[in-house]
């Protein structure tokens, strides 16, 4: 199974850049998608439907807002909406699939960078968050987590930690859960094979020679459960694809 995550930031004007072009290419079985701010109404999804892709949307209640969907070439054996969690549903940022025994999960974490606090509902989601995962362990061993998780872990997945160690998405707090994270059980499939440096996934808008320079943020991932990680074929960033501020993070599994 290949698997593609992306943060589009606004799929209508990811669209308007050729994202249905780039969907032609075939990058993958399933795209996990998030941030596409649109209901399936607003998407012409026979364009979807050619390329052989079934597709399912949880979007926010706020209109233009949020939103995640899954656009998969192998048919899911289930569906589920939302986590149960009253405010992360109301902002459409989880949905999932179930392929067999493997369950994929497709997250849109929240992001602080607008105050105190949607930081503070930043750290409630994250809580709540984790033990959702946490029962959902209970029940199914292989589990795949994509989504944009809006923190960069270590330094090495920031461009410049030493400026941005009081800045949302690089705080200690933040930092601290995907380690506790990742030490229940889960893999960063990508670290799991490349160690290397300078390898982001996402890049301020603000200036155009950030993303030229490549003065990034790695904040978009794909986890997989303990159980799964001698099947990770390969892992990768692609930050050459450009309809979003972030770019796709990929893996293939064998399952």
């Amino acid at each position: 199974m290949r698997i593609i995550s992306y943060n589009v930031n606004g799929i209508r004007a990811a669209i308007k850049k050729g994202f249905f072009d780039w969907l032609a290419t075939n990058p993958a079985d399933v795209i996990c998608l998030q941030e596409t701010k649109a209901t399936e109404g607003d998407v012409d999804v026979k364009q979807l439907e050619k390329l052989g892709f079934e597709h399912h949307w949880f979007s926010a209640n706020k209109k233009g807002y949020s939103g995640v969907a899954i656009f998969s070439k192998i048919k899911p054996t289930s569906i589920k909406k939302g986590n149960g969690n009253h405010l992360s549903d109301f902002e459409g940022r989880v949905i999932e699939m179930q392929f067999g025994d493997v369950k994929l999960i497709n997250a849109y974490f929240p992001s602080g960078t607008s105050g105190e606090e949607r930081q503070t509902y930043k750290y409630q989601w994250l809580k709540e968050m984790y033990e959702y995962l946490e029962e959902a362990k209970k029940q199914h061993s292989k589990i795949i987590l994509c989504g944009d998780y809006n923190i960069a872990h270590e330094e090495i997945d920031i461009h410049d930690p030493k400026s941005n160690k009081n800045t949302t998405g690089f705080l200690p707090e933040e930092r601290a859960w995907l380690t506790s994270f990742l030490e229940s059980g889960w893999v960063d499939t990508f670290r799991f094979l490349h160690k290397e440096p300078h390898r982001y996934s996402w890049w301020s808008q603000r200036f155009p020679s950030v993303r030229l320079n490549n003065k990034g943020w790695r904040i978009d991932y794909i986890c997989v459960t303990s159980q799964l990680k001698n099947q990770i074929k390969d892992a990768e960033i692609f930050p050459d694809v450009k309809h979003s501020d972030h770019c796709p993070v990929y893996v293939e599994i064998k399952i």
